[in-house]
């Protein structure tokens, strides 16, 4: 049988090491380091991410026990107090560039969104991860307790989240949202939460088009009714003009509202945007396409260590964060290369249960048994 590497060491060849180090060599302070290095610390986050480790002593003891399959990674020798003192000194920044990196590999291999229009279509929506305040001062949110919030504009082709903002908990959801510069001539779809008159037309200069709903207070005139295909679940088709004192200085463009009526729960919606040539069914569906943002919270919450944290300090909290985007980066370029049918969830669980496997990690991913050499029982006999 060939000799295979484990697991666990060819998912962490996808970051090719001297980019690494150049990274680490960029965003070092302090004292240089004797015993350990960034890598094995990033070594050791990914393996708690992957193996669902719960503390740093669960971490440090589970690398101690796989100590004789980890010595070939380059791995250093770490102790609890170590990897503490290296997620709470060291920058996250340099998570932040190496998911920038790794990012940038995704990209290069995922398909389209699935509908007809080339434009890039982005969902954008955030998530609140609570904190205790008395473990996490430096993160208040409330009066008795604290959050961090994470930002995602989640781009539809191959479902990446392209941009990320991680802030207090206090920020406001179009806040961040408006310090994102999206590539012109993209689609932002966006809830209630982001409604901000000055930004959609700030988004209309800038040529971007955006679908969101319609605040129930907001006040507007109809301008010019559409027709419509009542058989595709569209009410009415308009294009509108905000008519209120203050929202029409901050949005005084003409916008186009569309009315659908969702059979399976017999709810309408109105949709807001600028756009004008898509139509009003591909509108529904692009607002309806927004759940993907929402599955994809709902998995890094599930899957990946994101609620509870081996660290209380900004730095440890920000540099676990960040590597757990980077581990489902990892998972996203394994799916995307190896062009496999399975989920993102079933991957991950296959990953779970061979990281020190000495297999190859695409057949074993597809399912394809080890074959084992058939041994001849009479060889080796001399009569």
């Amino acid at each position: 049988m060939s000799h295979c590497n484990t697991i666990l060491n060819q998912i962490l060849k996808i970051i090719p090491r001297h980019e690494f180090e150049s990274l680490a060599a960029k965003n070092h302070s302090g004292r240089k380091f004797r015993t350990t290095n960034r890598w094995s610390q990033f070594t050791a986050i990914v393996l708690a991410q992957l193996s669902g480790r719960q503390s740093l002593r669960d971490i440090i003891e589970n690398m101690k026990a796989q100590g004789h399959r980890l010595y070939h990674l380059g791995v250093g020798l770490m102790s609890k107090s170590n990897l503490s003192r290296i997620n709470n000194d060291k920058p996250y920044k340099m998570y932040e560039e190496l998911f920038g990196k790794l990012l940038s590999r995704c990209q290069s291999m995922t398909k389209g969104h699935g509908f007809r229009f080339k434009n890039k279509l982005y969902s954008l929506d955030a998530s609140t991860i609570d904190l205790c305040l008395s473990m996490f001062p430096w993160a208040k949110f409330r009066k008795n307790k604290g959050a961090v919030k994470l930002h995602i504009g989640l781009n539809h082709s191959g479902y990446l989240p392209e941009f990320i903002t991680i802030t207090d908990g206090k920020v406001a959801d179009v806040t961040a949202g408006r310090c994102i510069n999206f590539p012109k001539g993209s689609i932002v779809v966006c809830d209630r939460g982001y409604n901000d008159y000055a930004w959609f037309n700030l988004l209309t200069g800038n040529r971007i088009i955006f679908v969101t709903r319609l605040k129930k207070n907001a006040k507007y005139e109809v301008t010019k009714s559409h027709t419509v295909n009542t058989k595709q679940s569209v009410i009415s088709d308009e294009t509108i003009k905000f008519t209120g004192p203050q929202i029409s200085k901050k949005c005084p463009i003409k916008l186009r509202l569309v009315t659908y009526l969702d059979k399976h729960t017999n709810k309408k919606y109105e949709f807001l945007t600028n756009n004008f040539k898509l139509s009003a069914k591909t509108i529904a569906d692009i607002y309806k396409s927004r759940w993907q943002v929402e599955l994809f919270f709902k998995w890094i919450k599930q899957n990946l260590k994101i609620k509870k944290f081996i660290g209380t300090s900004k730095n440890a909290v920000m540099t676990q964060i960040w590597i757990a985007m980077c581990v489902y980066l990892m998972i996203s370029f394994i799916k995307h290369s190896s062009k496999i049918t399975k989920s993102m969830q079933q991957i991950l669980r296959l990953l779970q249960l061979n990281l020190f496997e000495k297999r190859q990690l695409i057949p074993m991913l597809l399912g394809i048994p080890i074959k084992i050499p058939i041994v001849n029982p009479n060889q080796g006999k001399l009569f």
